[in-house]
């Protein structure tokens, strides 16, 4: 439904994205996990066929992107990571331009009647009078009314408040539901962890992890809570990870501490051979702590071009 084959498009400075490929199944919700600088805007808009790319293609629903892309839009609801829209009209005037472009279904208006009364939003309100979190609702409402087959979706969530990532998640999961397909970026883990099959990690332009979520846990670090006996028994503890190539120490709370192996367990039990442990038990790793290891050490996880997929 969404694939990408050696996709590369690479700026003056020197930024950009080199030799992306993955696969999005029909169904299935995607997390594109990066930092700011990564990647992550232009392989979007490059997936929205905004942009050309330098080699490489990129497809939605079979279409090419750059040669098919007034075809990607008729299927894509699409949400930009930085909106821009029409100040001087209303929310709704600027949600009618749209339902016009697009034939003004009697479906599509019913639906974003019912997404405006959801999220809040007071359409007859001009939009340079909104703020930026009502602005991203007014978004999320025009890629969501036209009920599209494909979700391409860059920081949704940004300037959205507690209740209304809330309510984000709970519009995607139904969307999920119906059999769409969902392409997102975010950096909100938590929605993420809770919406997305698979996730995509990008580092300097470059996919460095595309695999599920199970897999990403499994991938990483493996984080161990651990109490000890005495501070002397942790001051040892301390020691020996520091000597010690691929343990971590993540948390420090005297006798209680949080320990991060990357490997195999062999080096942390000849570390405990001798301290007096009170207690020792296995944390998985959320979302966020792999993708933060992905950062730290280059070679965590195994990479994954996709192909796999």
């Amino acid at each position: 439904m969404i694939k990408a084959e050696g996709l590369t498009k690479i700026y003056p400075g020197g930024q950009g994205i080199q030799g992306l490929s993955f696969r999005v199944r029909e169904g299935e919700a995607f997390a594109f996990l990066g930092p700011n600088g990564s990647g992550k805007t232009t392989t979007i808009r490059l997936l929205m066929g905004f942009i050309r790319p330098q080699s490489g293609r990129a497809f939605i629903h079979g279409w090419d992107s750059w040669r098919d892309a007034a075809k990607v839009k008729e299927v894509t609801g699409y949400l930009p990571g930085e909106i821009s829209l029409l100040e001087t009209m209303s929310g709704e005037g600027f949600l009618n331009l749209i339902l016009g472009m697009h034939g003004g279904q009697a479906q599509a208006r019913e639906k974003k009647d019912q997404l405006l009364e959801r999220l809040a939003v007071p359409a007859e309100q001009p939009i340079g009078k909104m703020s930026k979190g009502m602005k991203q609702k007014l978004g999320v409402v025009a890629a969501f009314m036209l009920n599209p087959r494909i979700y391409i979706l860059d920081e949704p969530t940004s300037g959205l408040d507690p209740l209304m990532q809330k309510t984000f998640v709970e519009m995607i999961l139904e969307e999920k539901s119906r059999g769409k397909t969902i392409f997102m970026s975010s950096h909100m883990f938590p929605e993420v962890e809770r919406t997305c099959d698979l996730a995509g990690i990008i580092r300097a332009g470059k996919l460095v992890a595309v695999q599920s979520m199970a897999q990403l846990r499994q991938s990483g670090r493996r984080l161990f809570t651990l109490e000890v006996g005495s501070m002397e028994d942790a001051g040892r503890v301390k020691e020996g990870i520091a000597r010690i190539e691929n343990l971590r120490l993540v948390e420090d709370l005297g006798r209680h501490m949080t320990l991060a192996v990357n490997g195999r367990l062999n080096s942390l039990l000849e570390l405990l051979a001798g301290i007096n442990v009170k207690e020792i038990e296995r944390k998985d790793a959320d979302l966020e702590e792999v993708f933060l290891e992905f950062y730290r050490h280059p070679a965590s996880g195994a990479d994954d071009d996709g192909d796999s997929l």
